[in-house]
């Protein structure tokens, strides 16, 4: 597997396969061939059914910067390889000189059409949880040691950079007011949901501070604010607001989130090797389910759980959402997106509760719940696959 550090990526939303992963490649293509007269990129799949609603053709031409660019969503073409497909051309005295095809394949990342994909060396030689846990059985080791083990003692100062952006992020979001772009007309409410108390119940006051601190994230990463992917833009506010509720009401210190982080990673990391974290490819499971996967792990290593505990926790946050369709409204990351995250958040926990009873008695692993995702998302038809055609899109159209 690849090194945390791709996973964890720090950048502007509101979407990590529809403004970041593209920003990626038209940065490669310009660096590759900046000597153009003039430039076209074509959008297909999913980039071209909701890419307006996500702003990839205003990421992309902020990319290109003063270079003379025609953005093109070609609806109509058929993706053979990924449903984030990219083409871009580069015209030379009126003529096509150069043509570079690339994918936006999740988390950021993108792989160009002949190559595979390099995103830094492998650093973890194992590549399932099995194999990963057996492995910190033998050598008494906690998932987050381990992840040490092969990234290096650096790797818990990246934790740190990345803790404090997540931070950030919740905190900027419970300052801010008044309705997100776009046109929805959605209107902020994470401040509402943490300030405006009645007469509640411990839990029901838990949960509210847990959502608000994701709808805290989700309303900025909606706005265009800086989040980090955990594993996705449209994702990022599950694992921050576990962790911030870990650390205000729970007492829990920067070093032990900056492990947790670690051990979350490890969930994500495979999920990311071994299925797939793109909501266009294998719908909102892939997003959601994955990054409640992750907070699970990351509450189960602040209490200090087992192995197969965690594992148990990742397992239920994810397998409870198989099937989750990717359906946003307008091609928008705000409805049901910013509403999932809270709920994602809850889940975890919830998944955490139960693994502290049943891990014991558990039949199903981690791994087979990874590749059982995998298969569904390919499974689910391409309209609840981030199109916008199809479930609460079609309906609010």
């Amino acid at each position: 597997m690849k090194s945390l550090k791709t996973l964890y990526k720090i950048g502007v939303g509101p979407s990590s396969s529809h403004t970041m992963g593209p920003v990626k490649a038209a940065e490669r293509f310009l660096s590759e061939h900046g000597d153009c007269d003039s430039y076209e990129v074509r959008l297909m799949g999913s980039l071209a059914m909701t890419g307006e609603g996500h702003g990839t053709d205003a990421a992309i031409k902020r990319a290109f910067g003063d270079k003379r660019v025609k953005v093109v969503f070609d609806k109509d073409a058929k993706c053979v390889v990924h449903p984030n497909t990219m083409e871009f051309i580069g015209c030379k005295e009126g003529c096509e000189a150069v043509r570079m095809q690339a994918f936006s394949i999740g988390g950021g990342d993108i792989l160009v059409a002949g190559e595979s994909f390099s995103e830094g060396e492998d650093v973890f030689a194992l590549n399932t949880f099995e194999q990963i846990k057996n492995h910190c059985k033998v050598n008494n080791l906690r998932l987050w040691q381990y992840a040490v083990q092969c990234e290096g003692e650096d790797v818990l100062n990246y934790m740190n950079k990345i803790w404090q952006v997540m931070q950030e992020s919740i905190s900027l979001g419970l300052a801010a007011d008044g309705v997100l772009p776009g046109g929805l007309k959605v209107q902020r409410r994470a401040k509402k949901l943490l300030n405006e108390f009645s007469d509640i119940t411990r839990h029901t006051r838990r949960d509210r501070i847990v959502a608000s601190y994701a709808f805290a994230v989700g309303e900025q990463n909606a706005s265009g604010g800086t989040v980090v992917t955990a594993p996705t833009c449209g994702a990022s506010g599950v694992l921050p607001a576990v962790l911030m509720y870990a650390k205000q009401q729970q007492g829990y210190s920067d070093e032990d989130i900056c492990r947790a982080l670690l051990t979350a990673g490890i969930v994500g990391n495979l999920v990311k090797t071994n299925a797939s974290i793109s909501g266009a490819e294998c719908g909102c499971q892939a997003e959601i389910g994955t990054a409640s996967a992750m907070a699970a792990a990351a509450l189960a290593e602040l209490y200090h759980m087992t192995l197969d505990e965690i594992e148990y926790s990742a397992e239920v946050a994810l397998e409870h959402q198989l099937g989750l369709t990717c359906d946003p409204v307008c091609g928008l990351v705000q409805i049901p997106c910013i509403e999932r995250n809270a709920v994602g958040a809850m889940r975890a926990i919830n998944a955490v509760s139960l693994a502290t009873f049943l891990a014991d008695s558990r039949k199903i692993s981690f791994d087979t719940v990874v590749n059982v995702m995998y298969e569904t998302g390919k499974d689910l038809p391409e309209k609840y696959r981030e199109t916008s055609v199809g479930g609460l899109a079609k309906i609010f159209k």
